[in-house]
């Protein structure tokens, strides 16, 4: 039986998927009397999916269907897949009877389903010997997805590195995080406060500024406060670490004077605290008309851990009438996000040399289908360093760019205008 205790303790994303893999391909050639059941825990209300209760599910059936000689796995996004002979189906139901009893307040089990909704779509029955392609695609849609997750938390680490001109340090501990966050609550962070224009450039023409990120340096942060500490060591501190600087942002904003920070600008924001008080009080102090020059950028990452709550805050922001950017997509995370689906206006993908290597790759044509799907002028490619990244994207019909050296050709043309004799 694949590890219980590996999968609490939460061991390498992808692991548990690719054992399922093996073990449905390891069916092909015995069919006969086979079965897989896959228990949909990702499908219950986000309250009845924290980790003790799916470790106290997880604990349950396992200990329902340890006697059968199954094969039992925790995949990534917590649902269980067990395969096991025909002949443990009874104990194998006794588990799940076990499992709805123990969600029974959840609206997936007490009634509370669309009408079109299957009657139980909790679990998954599959048997082998008739839909055995079928199961097949389904694992591997599970490895696929894994793998999505972990490129979306490795981009969202590059783009952190990025951010902090000196890595190292001692790690981010929670004690250390609750000193940061008490000396954010009442520290002026005006002077942290950057911003980097995102720019319009088609052909040899000079770059057309669109609009401008605000945000706070991470890097002038930590030599700020805590030179001796990695802040971006822990990714789940350091995310957390971000909602205190998301609403110390918005506070900044709402205190500022000058107009230019309430116009075609894109803030960097967390799901909870676009629904949060200050991001209310925020938009009480945007004018109407001015709510469609402010973009509100998510990470991918934070919208995957609550895609329910990331409708809920779309759909406001909307309404409002700012709008939406996902962030931090990659070669490997772009598959998976379908901009007009997910209900999203602009695109945000990291540039970096991998990038290059997968749109010219063996999947360069998807890449690009997807890219176009997307639609070229609502992608943005950011950390643009060079004109190597400038060339790439024009190559697949992007227009808009962001990064240092997207910066340096703006304050060059600014100087060739403000400088008589240099006008070109």
């Amino acid at each position: 039986m694949a590890s219980l205790q590996s999968a609490q303790a939460g061991s390498a994303l992808g692991r548990e998927e690719a054992a399922f893999v093996d073990l449905v391909r390891s069916f092909e050639n015995a069919r006969s009397g086979r079965q897989v059941v896959i228990v949909h825990l990702s499908r219950l209300q986000p309250q009845n999916r924290r980790d003790t209760q799916l470790r106290t599910a997880i604990a349950s059936f396992d200990g329902q269907t340890r006697g059968i000689g199954g094969s039992m796995f925790s995949l990534h996004n917590g649902d269980i897949a067990f395969g096991f002979r025909g002949a443990g189906k009874d104990d194998v139901e006794a588990a799940i009877f076990k499992l709805k009893f123990l969600f029974r307040d959840d609206p997936l089990l007490d009634g509370g389903r669309e009408e079109d909704e299957p009657a139980d779509t909790f679990v998954t029955w599959y048997s082998v010997e008739n839909q055995f392609d079928t199961l097949l695609r389904v694992s591997q849609r599970y490895v696929q997805d894994a793998r999505a997750k972990q490129d979306t938390q490795s981009d969202e680490a590059v783009v952190v590195a990025e951010e902090s001109e000196e890595p190292g340090g001692d790690p981010l501990t929670p004690e250390i995080l609750a000193r940061i966050e008490t000396t954010l609550a009442s520290a002026d962070v005006s002077n942290l406060m950057r911003r980097q224009s995102v720019c319009a450039i088609i052909g040899n023409a000079p770059p057309q500024p669109v609009f401008s990120e605000l945000f706070i340096s991470i890097a002038d942060l930590r030599q700020t406060l805590l030179p001796h500490v990695d802040i971006t060591s822990n990714p789940w501190l350091f995310q957390h670490m971000t909602q205190t600087l998301d609403r110390r942002m918005l506070s900044l904003l709402v205190k500022n004077d000058d107009a230019s920070v309430f116009g075609d600008i894109s803030i960097n924001l967390n799901v909870n605290t676009l629904l949060g008080a200050e991001f209310l009080k925020f938009d009480d102090n945007v004018k109407a008309g001015m709510r469609g020059t402010i973009v509100l950028e998510i990470s991918l990452v934070d919208i995957f851990a609550d895609i329910a709550a990331f409708l809920f805050a779309r759909d406001f922001a909307h309404e409002r009438g700012y709008r939406l950017c996902v962030d931090g997509l990659g070669p490997q995370t772009l598959p998976f996000v379908q901009r007009e689906k997910l209900g999203v206006d602009l695109l945000k993908l990291v540039w970096s040399p991998e990038l290059a290597r997968h749109a010219r790759g063996e999947h360069g044509d998807d890449f690009r289908r997807r890219l176009k799907r997307a639609g070229e002028t609502r992608i943005i490619l950011c950390r643009c360093g060079g004109t190597e990244a400038i060339e790439f994207g024009s190559s697949l019909g992007i227009t808009l760019f962001q990064g240092r050296h997207i910066e340096q050709l703006v304050t060059e043309q600014v100087r060739l205008r403000s400088t008589p004799g240099l006008r070109r």
